[in-house]
């Protein structure tokens, strides 16, 4: 078992998870539609995911749809003990590829349902609700879907409650509703809207997850991370990952991949440690 970057954060009570996790969206066909392209290598990913000791698998189950969490029980189950699974609900998949949203009651109550059956337990470790549009948050009240979600884990079938693409407005009111504790949104060098949010997450103890690590980027601040990664001898993903971990303590890594030697790539990237000019030369991106 590997020493993973970061070591772990505990959330809420036994919600205790790696800060390097792993999200699975890339296992799925192209276009995130059907089954992995290379059965045998997804399963090994997943295997290797285990191995490595990571806790944090990020997944949905309109990753393919329904493939991704089906592949995940078929490889995984029964579940390692310390694994955390989280998912998220609030769309669904059509038939030529597209996310509309479904953040109605009934909606989500099908989707935890779904999600529950597809990955073979009977509560959902975390959940996180998407709302927002394709090219990020939307202003607007999200208390309905966040409501219906606190009903479901009322009933007992989600254990924690998080929200993802969201404004602080709406963190503000999904706070003043129920506890939540995670915020998974579009962040990174180069995409740093979410500055005041991230720092918001750490003042209460709250994960963040960022997506999207390299989404974003313009070509001169694509210049400016390669010219860092070769001074530093990595790759500009490594740097980008490395800077992620290091931005906050409340930060949750997620990279995607579907290759055992990109997945310990990244695990050693998000391990270096950024020096003093490397860190101000970075910062400098999302300026």
């Amino acid at each position: 078992m590997t020493t993973l970057p970061g070591g772990t954060l505990t959330l809420a009570g036994d919600l205790t998870v790696t800060r390097f996790g792993y999200g699975a969206m890339q296992l799925a066909g192209p276009g995130v539609m059907g089954p992995p392209e290379d059965r045998q290598g997804a399963e090994e990913v997943l295997r290797a995911v285990i191995e490595l000791g990571i806790t944090h698998i990020d997944t949905s189950d309109y990753y393919g749809p329904f493939m991704v969490n089906e592949l995940i029980r078929e490889t995984l189950h029964p579940y390692p003990e310390g694994l955390h699974i989280v998912t998220k609900v609030g769309a669904r998949r059509t038939a030529d590829g597209d996310w509309p949203s479904a953040l109605g009651r009934e909606d989500l109550r099908e989707a935890i349902d779904e999600n529950l059956e597809h990955l073979g337990v009977e509560v959902m470790d975390v959940v996180n609700l998407r709302v927002g549009g394709a090219f990020g948050a939307e202003e607007g009240s999200i208390a309905e879907p966040y409501e219906a979600l606190v009903e479901l884990q009322q009933e007992g079938r989600i254990r924690h409650l998080g929200i993802s693409n969201v404004t602080m407005a709406q963190f503000e009111e999904a706070r003043s509703i129920a506890p939540f504790v995670t915020v998974q949104n579009h962040y990174n060098l180069a995409h740093r809207d979410d500055d005041a949010l991230v720092d918001r997450c750490a003042e209460l103890g709250i994960g963040f997850t960022p997506f999207f690590p390299l989404g974003g980027f313009n070509p001169l601040q694509s210049d400016t991370l390669g010219r860092v990664a070769a001074r530093l001898g990595a790759s500009p993903l490594q740097i980008a990952l490395a800077w992620l971990l290091q931005r906050s303590p409340v930060m949750l890594l997620i990279p995607g991949t579907k290759s055992v030697q990109h997945l310990h790539e990244n695990v050693e990237g998000a391990g270096i440690e950024l020096p003093a000019d490397a860190l101000e030369e970075l910062d400098a991106i999302g300026r």
